[in-house]
């Protein structure tokens, strides 16, 4: 016996993410975990430790996925990269299978129903999008693409903003239709740079 799992890790990862996201941290039960993933309680224990602990892994490898999509975004100015990253995320048709909203912004709404390491890993998760944002407003500031009196820290949570609009308001009815005409409106809001 090499003592290894027998079992495929990214796809109960995988499965787990959908629990959480479609539940909740507080809602997902270990029955629902183990049904998803296919793993004994025995095996769900012996390697996360709790349910706490696959929460936080899932969460770290749904946010590495999300951190990966936004960065494909990227092109080489700063106003066309923040658009693109915000287009990039409205809703599609193919999107219908996925849990509605965001993991990383669920698991932030119930921060009181999280442990500490939960709530240190759901708000690293939403500052590291954030960060994402204020490094492609900083880049744009140097190479004078935005004004130097631009106050690139209160943009980024701007445009955080935006991104968090576009991925959870489909639940509540917004259309990808408005939302692309809500990134439309929020480009507006672009600081020139120096002509």
């Amino acid at each position: 016996m090499s003592g290894k799992p027998q079992y495929d890790e990214s796809a109960v990862l995988k499965a787990a993410i959908g629990v959480f996201w479609r539940h909740g941290y507080a809602n997902a039960s270990v029955s629902d975990l183990t049904e998803a993933t296919g793993l004994s309680r025995s095996s769900l224990y012996q390697r996360f430790q709790d349910k706490d602990g696959l929460f936080n892994e899932s969460l770290q490898l749904y946010t590495d996925r999300v951190l990966a999509r936004m960065k494909s975004t990227r092109v080489q100015h700063s106003k066309a990269s923040v658009e693109a990253l915000l287009r990039e995320f409205l809703p599609r048709e193919s999107d219908a299978t996925r849990p509605p909203g965001c993991l990383i912004s669920r698991s932030n709404a119930e921060q009181e129903d999280l442990s500490a390491a939960g709530k240190r890993a759901a708000n690293a998760a939403a500052c590291k999008q954030r960060q994402f944002v204020l490094e492609i407003l900083t880049e744009g500031q140097s190479a004078g693409e935005i004004g130097h009196d631009a106050d690139a820290d209160l943009l980024s949570w701007y445009y955080f903003g935006i991104l968090q609009s576009i991925v959870n308001l489909p639940s509540v009815g917004a259309t990808s239709q408005t939302l692309a005409r809500l990134v439309d409106v929020a480009m507006l809001a672009w600081p020139q740079g120096k002509a």
